[in-house]
């Protein structure tokens, strides 16, 4: 997708999302593509608000997710993670997407479960926060501001009840080869998926594994065509940002189908820089060809792709 296309993309969603929420619409910064919406539940008296701002960088939607920020004094803890964790979910399930609208309905749902569940009113006074001026939201974009990742989503020590125990048998896991460098470990695992609930069960299986559930990361991503066409895909970092990410772009220019890739890294003290991201793309590669899942024409068409994609990991400059 070309820039113009994209800055299209985003001033069509812009318009949209005006004309929906009229007054709860705040511009904070056009230049920046920066904005607000006030949510409320559904009740004829809002008992929850919370302010969800967002930006729109200059890939989104098609390369790059928006970043946002929750204000909202009374969500904390788990609760602020159950959020998180939706919303995550949300951008999983609609990637390349207008996402804006599915997020601000997404935060409307929780609060209106809120209201359901007549929880205590929070012994807080929220016009304050939930009624801010244009420059209260701009002192919160620059202080508070922080990149959209997945982190929470699959944080499998914490969250496990992420992956309801089900019936579904688990398919087959396929362990690839170990990476080694300045004493981190990397290493690959693919099982072959058909739906998501065979997606939990091979995650399930593999938190069995104390060695693995002990991992610093457990990074995935997976793309399962449905019998009618329709693709389902997800992805997660777990704390390793824009990795699941990555690795979920790999499985799309290599045109693999039906499978499911983690990559477990165990952190070995010494901060690898941008390298580690090199090292996951090469376990995935090497565990999908390695299984049969790259015919040498396809190979050969995504040289190109994923060459560009270990120049994107060589940008960044995290440590860990």
């Amino acid at each position: 997708m070309t820039e113009d296309s994209t800055r299209l993309r985003q001033a069509d969603e812009i318009q949209a999302l005006s004309s929906i929420y009229g007054e709860d619409w705040c511009v904070l910064d056009s230049s920046t593509h920066r904005y607000a919406v006030r949510i409320t539940d559904s009740a004829e008296t809002p008992k929850w608000k919370v302010t969800l701002q967002v930006h729109m960088p200059e890939g989104y939607p098609q390369n790059s997710p928006p970043e946002y920020q929750i204000s909202a004094p009374w969500l904390r803890g788990e609760e602020r993670n159950r959020l998180e964790d939706a919303l995550a979910q949300v951008y999983c399930d609609n990637l390349g997407e207008d996402i804006v609208y599915l997020w601000v309905e997404a935060v409307r749902e929780f609060l209106q479960q809120k209201t359901d569940q007549a929880e205590v009113k929070p012994a807080v006074d929220l016009q304050d926060d939930l009624d801010p001026t244009a420059e209260d939201l701009e002192t919160s974009f620059v202080f508070s501001f922080r990149h959209f990742e997945l982190s929470r989503i699959f944080n499998f020590k914490k969250f496990r009840h992420f992956f309801p125990f089900n019936t579904v048998e688990c398919p087959d896991i396929i362990h690839g080869e170990t990476i080694l460098d300045r004493k981190s470990t990397f290493q690959p695992h693919l099982a072959i998926v058909r739906d998501k609930d065979q997606v939990s069960a091979v995650m399930n299986k593999l938190m069995e594994n104390k060695k693995i559930a002990n991992a610093t990361h457990n990074m995935l991503a997976y793309r399962i065509i449905g019998d009618s066409g329709v693709v389902y895909q997800g992805c997660h970092d777990d704390g390793e940002t824009h990795a699941g990410s990555r690795m979920l772009h790999l499985l799309q220019i290599m045109k693999v189908e039906n499978v499911l890739v983690v990559v477990s890294r165990w952190y070995g003290g010494i901060q690898l820089g941008p390298d580690r991201f090199k090292h996951i793309n090469n376990c995935c590669r090497q565990i999908l060809e390695a299984n049969g899942f790259l015919s040498e024409k396809v190979i050969n068409m995504c040289n190109f792709d994923f060459e560009q994609l270990q120049i994107l990991s060589s940008c960044n400059t995290d440590n860990l």
